[in-house]
């Protein structure tokens, strides 16, 4: 599913690097399941632990603002800033509905202590975000350096309304 909908941006001209992020919400967050993908030669460069948002404990999904969830869908990444996580990216939302609000949400990619494999041994899980994708510190730049400027970013969940409206599965 991620490489149609990343084979459709490339058609229309987006992603030049060929880099591809899946993050894979069906898989719980004391995995590593957020993959960087170089699609020219098909590396797997980095894989790492992502936190969810704080109120998708029940595997729900929204682009509510204030929701502190966690959006599915096709993105773009953008440019990257200095704020209260310190280096962090800015994302697109593309899927109108489902998470084309993330930029106005404020929906990033950023660095956060409650994102390691202590932190989940300890709690039986990562913490949570307000619906970003939270890395850990160890990682984050390497992560947001290799995606930032226009990548395509995957996050999935087998949400049933999604799958049978997105324009980018079909």
């Amino acid at each position: 599913m991620a490489l149609r909908a990343y084979g459709k941006l490339r058609q229309a001209g987006y992603d030049s690097r060929e880099m591809l992020t899946i993050v894979d919400y069906s898989k719980p967050s004391t995995e590593r399941r957020l993959w960087v993908i170089n699609l020219k030669d098909l590396q797997v460069p980095v894989r790492a632990l992502v936190a969810n948002g704080k109120n998708n404990g029940d595997n729900t999904f929204s682009d509510r603002p204030s929701s502190h969830d966690s959006s599915i869908g096709v993105y773009l990444t953008s440019n990257t800033y200095f704020g209260k996580h310190g280096y962090s990216l800015r994302i697109n939302g593309l899927e109108k509905g489902f998470n084309d609000r993330a930029r106005a949400r404020d929906i990033v990619m950023h660095s956060a202590y409650y994102v390691s494999e202590t932190f989940a041994h300890i709690h039986g899980r990562l913490g949570r975000s307000w619906g970003c994708f939270a890395l850990s510190p160890a990682v984050a730049p390497i992560i947001i350096n290799k995606i930032k400027d226009g990548t395509v970013l995957f996050a999935y969940y087998p949400d049933p309304r999604w799958l049978d409206h997105s324009t980018y599965l079909t």
